[in-house]
């Protein structure tokens, strides 16, 4: 008989947003009537920019004659995006890429769980806490997380971003072969200085550590002096793998397409010690079990780096910024401790009493309408706080708000 991958069981019953989901949608059924304004799912609302739409338009234009019409592409990423994301995303910053390095794919979602099949499942596993569940998750599915228990899984080692240390994660005290980083981060929209990043990159280059750095949210750092990239630190080309989307960058969420970097210097070792080049890895797990991102997706993700789609691009971050100053602002008025949104587009907010992360939610859904992300659903320290997105209409942002003010006054 065909036994089943026990470490599936070994899962929550729901992803997070699923249970969100099934909350909320018990919720309309009780009420109707009631006008609910989701805070919660970091999904966007703006549409795509012109250049875009009108790069898709092309491509779809090109797919319906015989003389350009395009079947299977390479599993890698069409030439034509891999060289305009080392061109606009790495070179201005001083950084050397080859093209061969990019991996094209269909969100960073997607990449961020399967990057773990690379390792054996037995290497230690370090994450900051609160974390985006699928790196977890992930890993539990293979049976490197160990067991769940009270929130915790036996085998990873958590380390604590918190109000008291300044949301920047202390450099573990032992040796440690994977460590998942996300900055601008998921979900406390707080940022990492050079300073700091450069202690992850030496610590990995110490102790011949891997670093799975998910830098989705790199559009929208304002502030010159943070890093949008791990490679920006000397070394980091030997340690880390980076992870990059369009999704929030560009609107893509509906579209699918994003890029992961694997350095050709970046090695992992056997038993025996010999050290394995991951890039020739990942490209034959890629053209195993990936066809590749759609030809008219890549076309649109092209069309980001013309001088008009970077303005274009541009003008959408703002209106989602403007929406977390709002927010930020509005919440502080009130008297809430709010991080992020300065940054990023989430805010972690601090639930006033020392009330539950679920409870709050509740709380707000059934007496603001309006739907959070409770903090706890991204690990043991997120216990106490909510994440609220900025990615909303601006009007059910401002309306959201109303709500708020109202309902905690």
């Amino acid at each position: 008989m065909a036994l089943v991958n026990e470490h599936f069981l070994k899962l929550p019953n729901n992803y997070l947003f699923a249970d969100i989901a099934k909350k909320v949608n018990a919720f309309k059924v009780s009420h109707p009537h009631a006008d609910v304004i989701s805070l919660g799912i970091g999904d966007v609302t703006q549409p795509l920019c012109p250049a875009v739409i009108e790069a898709m338009h092309k491509a779809v234009d090109e797919m319906g004659t015989e003389a350009t019409f395009r079947g299977y592409g390479p599993e890698q990423g069409y030439l034509f995006l891999r060289e305009a994301i080392v061109k606009n995303d790495f070179l201005p910053r001083g950084i050397h890429l080859d093209p061969s390095e990019i991996f094209v794919n269909d969100g960073a979602k997607s990449d961020t769980g399967n990057i773990q099949e690379l390792v054996r499942w037995d290497n230690s596993v370090g994450v900051t806490d609160p974390i985006y569940p699928v790196y977890i998750d992930s890993n539990a599915m293979i049976g490197r997380a160990g067991t769940l228990n009270d929130g915790k899984w036996s085998n990873v080692l958590y380390m604590p971003c918190t109000a008291e240390n300044n949301f920047t994660p202390q450099i573990p005290d032992r040796r440690v072969d994977i460590i998942y980083l996300c900055y601008p981060n998921n979900p406390t929209g707080t940022v990492i200085s050079k300073e700091e990043l450069r202690k992850w990159v030496n610590y990995a280059l110490r102790n011949d550590t891997l670093i799975f750095y998910d830098a989705a949210y790199e559009a929208y750092i304002q502030d010159p002096d943070i890093p949008h990239s791990i490679y920006e630190i000397k070394g980091a080309r030997k340690v880390a793998v980076e992870f990059h989307s369009y999704s929030k960058t560009a609107g893509f969420t509906g579209v699918r397409c994003g890029y992961t970097v694997v350095p050709k210097e970046l090695t992992a070792a056997t038993l025996t010690g010999e050290r394995v080049a991951l890039n020739p890895l990942w490209n034959r797990r890629q053209c195993t079990k990936f066809n590749g991102t759609s030809y008219i997706s890549q076309r649109a993700a092209e069309a980001i780096y013309t001088p008009e789609g970077k303005e274009q691009v541009k003008q959408t971050i703002q209106y989602y910024m403007n929406n977390a100053k709002h927010m930020r602002e509005t919440l502080t008025s009130l008297g809430i401790t709010v991080y992020g949104g300065e940054n990023a587009p989430y805010l972690w907010v601090k639930t006033p009493d020392g009330m539950g992360s679920w409870k709050f939610f509740e709380q707000m859904l059934y007496e603001a309408h309006v739907v959070c992300t409770p903090g706890v659903g991204f690990g043991p320290s997120g216990e106490g706080y909510i994440r609220l997105t900025a990615f909303g209409d601006s009007k059910d942002c401002e309306e959201a708000m109303r709500r708020i003010i109202k309902w905690l006054k």
